[in-house]
């Protein structure tokens, strides 16, 4: 069985001499979401980042596309077609919008206007206020424009850190559904999410995560499906 498109497996490690992940495996196919949920301090976020190379690990490795690539710096990753939008400062606030999504070409040597033309595809009101500060949108437009400047890259692969944190119930409905856009168009998405129950009903795979342990992994309806799940992490 050939391996995922990105995994990282048996994961342990942390940011100082205690281990936050202990023997965790994520992992997400080509053009499918992965969501990683769990409790507060379950180390979602841990797992996210040393998937991306944010910390140093003392056991597993990570694999993107069947290449080892446990030991690159996240700058490197970048390059190997892995982007990152982390849950705050994730826009530079004083730019306008059009020059954060340039900001996120810096890797790019080509042309970027017909990615910006997707990006703006893709999040019509960007197009709208390309010309206004970043730090005048809302939360929700904020959050665009971080998910449109990782897209500059034209990653393989879209990490996603609580990119609906602080958002209406509406705005979160309508990123979720430009987060499947993304994934239908080949790119895999991996996604950390506080909200469990919506992030899981769009995603292909899920990952149950408690005290840097999985707890469980299944497909996004079975985990949904799931008493234990359900009544534990789901609110019955």
């Amino acid at each position: 069985m050939a391996a995922p498109f990105l995994i990282g497996e048996a994961m342990t490690g942390g940011y100082g001499p205690v281990d936050i992940l202990h023997g965790c495996t994520i992992a997400v196919e080509k053009g499918q979401i992965a969501v990683i949920v769990g409790p507060n301090g379950a180390g979602k976020s841990t797992a996210m980042k040393a998937v991306f190379g944010m910390l140093n690990l003392r056991g597993g490795r990570v694999l993107l596309d069947g290449e080892d690539i446990t030991k690159l710096t996240p700058q490197a990753r970048v390059r190997k077609g892995m982007g990152f939008v982390p849950q705050t400062s994730n826009i530079f606030t004083s730019m306008t919008v059009e020059e954060n999504l340039e900001m996120g070409a810096f890797i790019r040597e080509d042309d970027i206007k017909s990615t910006m033309a997707q990006v703006y595809d893709l999040f019509p009101i960007l197009k709208q206020k390309r010309h206004q500060s970043a730090g005048e949108l809302s939360g929700g437009q904020r959050q665009q424009v971080a998910v449109g400047r990782a897209l500059m890259t034209q990653p393989k692969v879209l990490m996603l850190d609580e990119p609906t944190a602080g958002v209406s119930p509406i705005v979160m409905d309508e990123l979720f559904d430009r987060i499947i856009e993304v994934a239908r168009s080949g790119i895999s998405i991996l996604m950390v999410e506080q909200n469990a129950r919506q992030a899981l009903d769009i995603a292909d795979k899920g990952y149950v995560l408690v005290q840097g342990t999985n707890r469980f992994t299944d497909t996004g309806q079975a985990l949904l499906a799931d008493p234990e799940v359900r009544r534990s992490f789901l609110g019955g």
